[in-house]
């Protein structure tokens, strides 16, 4: 495994980690925090019925520290919880906003763990002669491998991982957010618009926690057969 990536608040920018403990919902704290407003939205890059779009979002990352998260922007950082980070962003996005844990309303997306390999990046940017920075897709968890979209072929099949398992769920589609300078990447080269007309929008693979345990940077991975 080449490297690890979480986000604990999403949207923002995340954190590169060593280790991380992974429960049932993926990696801990992993988009348990979501900048929310009063009907319930969420900030994001695209409006959706569940996202609002407010680019300002971006302009922030979040990290765990042992105090609790804490979120750092131009302006200066917060810990998640003070009043003052909340008055913060809603003056910034132009809207009462809060700082919230994950509550009926999954933050998660379509799976747990969100996965891309190495070889896929490499494949992206040979081609489409753009910047592959993983970042950009804001995956948790860059694998090494020799095959371009292997990761792709694993719905259903077992990924092993240091003492957890996931289990390959589906490909992740994609939208603006991949052109968006974000979480450290400037994004040189579109990438949108060659994945909308090779790649049907789809880029990486999303995966669910079959047993939670533990993963690090440089453990050795494994995938069961593909089905016969």
């Amino acid at each position: 495994m080449r490297a690890l990536r979480r986000y604990p608040v999403k949207s923002m920018g995340g954190e590169s980690l060593g280790t991380v403990d992974v429960d049932a919902r993926g990696l801990v704290l992993d988009r348990w925090y979501a900048v929310t407003d009063r009907e319930g939205c969420f900030a994001s890059g695209k409006d959706t019925r569940r996202f609002r779009r407010r680019d300002a979002v971006f302009d922030y990352r979040a990290a765990v520290s042992e105090s609790g998260v804490v979120v750092t922007g131009p302006e200066g950082s917060w810990l998640v919880g003070d009043e003052d980070l909340d008055h913060h962003l809603s003056r910034r996005m132009g809207t009462p906003v809060m700082v919230l844990p994950e509550a009926d309303v999954p933050h998660q997306d379509m799976g747990a763990v969100s996965v891309v390999g190495t070889a896929t990046l490499e494949w992206c940017r040979s081609r489409w002669d753009i910047d592959a920075d993983p970042r950009r897709l804001r995956v948790n968890v860059l694998l090494e491998t020799s095959e371009p979209f292997v990761e792709e072929t694993w719905a259903g099949r077992e990924i092993s991982l240091g003492s957890v398992t996931l289990v390959g769920a589906q490909r992740i589609p994609r939208c603006r957010m991949v052109d968006v300078a974000q979480d450290g990447a400037i994004p040189d080269g579109r990438w949108l618009k060659p994945l909308a007309a090779e790649r049907d929008m789809f880029l990486a693979m999303y995966a669910d926690v079959r047993t939670p345990g533990t993963v690090a940077v440089g453990d050795l991975v494994t995938v069961s057969p593909a089905p016969r």
